[in-house]
């Protein structure tokens, strides 16, 4: 209808050939009160769309797509989204659960599996703070993330220092995708599809799992071990702290990390003008950092807390109140923020709290446990499926 909008292009899987998705809210600007972090981003789809009444209809204009032949950098924090054969993120079907074979699958590949340590297990007389994330209720939706960034006074760093692997959100959310050939059994890995292509349906008949992940808190924490100024230790009601005062930007624990969540700080964000569409230079618009979390400068690593102000406030609340901590009393931003309450944070020391019954769960795991020995203070329970054959 003599509307063109110009856009670069990213495939994914999942999406039927012919389709075409543009996301909308898109390219305003500063006059239509979008803000400066808005100015400018993308293109407006709107013009699609047409007014009958009231009401906006998305549908029946005709549309063509033509290639420019130009080229544009787009800013991505994961790039692949295989899991390069381990188990980061589980799931079976409902039939499979209910018969035990999922158990017995997992229980299978790390029969006589030895585990050799190099520390002493940690006691945890008082608190054992941890935390459960159900992939069944994760939608992808990244409320988490926003919650933790509004918290935590985690940088806008720009699509820029994005592109340079500078990102710095403390909660991420990986995205995998797995396939259902024609006989209803699950695949994520993509070589299997290249094989029998005919199974798949084109890589149309796609699934989804989101994870959302944050630093783990290993008991076992390889980031404490290579630490020179011992600025990254394990605190006694088992969380991995992080003395901003004490690191020297050395990034060995990034190095060392297996789940990749630690960050650096390459500037000093809030002030920085060369980030003009991002910075908090006005000392009023500082005033939207909260002040119950250190503001992080330029040459230390920085990682989720699990939100340990919150903690401390509890605890105090309770001891001036001579009572004990009850139970979902203490909730992380991530965990407030999730609409669908899959993110689960309590006491685990505690066998009446919710997390306690939700690690006895058997769809209960641990990412990279059984291969690292890290003990992760984080546990995900599994993605449980309907088989496609059942469904009438």
């Amino acid at each position: 209808n003599g509307t063109t909008v110009k856009l670069p292009v990213l495939s994914q899987p999942g999406v039927r050939y012919g389709i075409i998705a543009i996301a909308l809210g898109y390219g305003r600007s500063m006059n239509e009160t979008a803000g400066k972090v808005c100015n400018g981003i993308g293109a407006n789809a709107y013009h699609f769309a047409s007014v009958s009444g009231d009401c906006i209809s998305y549908q029946g204009a005709s549309a063509e797509m033509k290639k420019t032949g130009d080229t544009y950098d787009l800013a991505l924090t994961q790039t692949h989204h295989h899991m390069e054969g381990r188990d980061l993120v589980r799931e079976t079907t409902h039939s499979d659960l209910e018969k035990g074979v999922y158990k017995e699958h997992w229980e299978t590949e790390y029969k006589g599996h030895q585990v050799i340590s190099m520390w002493q297990d940690y006691r945890y007389p008082g608190h054992k703070w941890g935390m459960a994330i159900d992939l069944n209720a994760c939608t992808g939706c990244n409320a988490c993330v926003v919650s933790c960034q509004a918290e935590n006074n985690v940088p806008v760093v720009g699509k820029d220092e994005v592109r340079r692997r500078r990102e710095m959100h403390w909660i991420r959310i990986d995205r995998y995708y797995s396939f259902v050939d024609t006989d209803g059994k699950l695949h994520d890995d993509f070589k299997d599809i290249d094989k029998n292509a005919a199974k798949f349906g084109n890589y149309e008949n796609v699934k989804v799992v989101f994870q959302p992940l944050m630093c783990q808190h290993c008991d076992n924490a390889p980031c404490e071990s290579v630490c020179p100024v011992n600025a990254t230790n394990h605190s006694s009601d088992g969380l991995n702290q992080q003395a901003y005062n004490r690191c020297v930007g050395t990034r060995y624990c990034a190095n060392n990390c297996p789940y990749k969540v630690r960050r650096f700080n390459w500037f000093n964000y809030a002030i920085n003008g060369k980030f003009k569409d991002y910075t908090l230079s006005p000392d009023l618009e500082r005033m939207v950092l909260n002040p119950d979390v250190t503001v992080r400068t330029r040459g230390v690593m920085e990682k989720c807390t699990m939100c340990v102000q919150r903690i401390q406030v509890g605890k105090l609340t309770a001891k001036k109140e001579e009572r004990p901590i009850k139970d979902g009393e203490i909730r992380t931003a991530c965990m407030q923020g999730c609409p669908a309450n899959a993110i689960v944070f309590g006491d685990m020391n505690d066998p009446n709290s919710e997390i306690s019954k939700l690690i006895k769960n058997e769809r209960k795991y641990k990412i990279l446990d059984n291969e690292l020995n890290t003990r992760p203070g984080v546990s995900y329970l599994a993605k449980i499926r309907v088989n496609p054959k059942e469904i009438v």
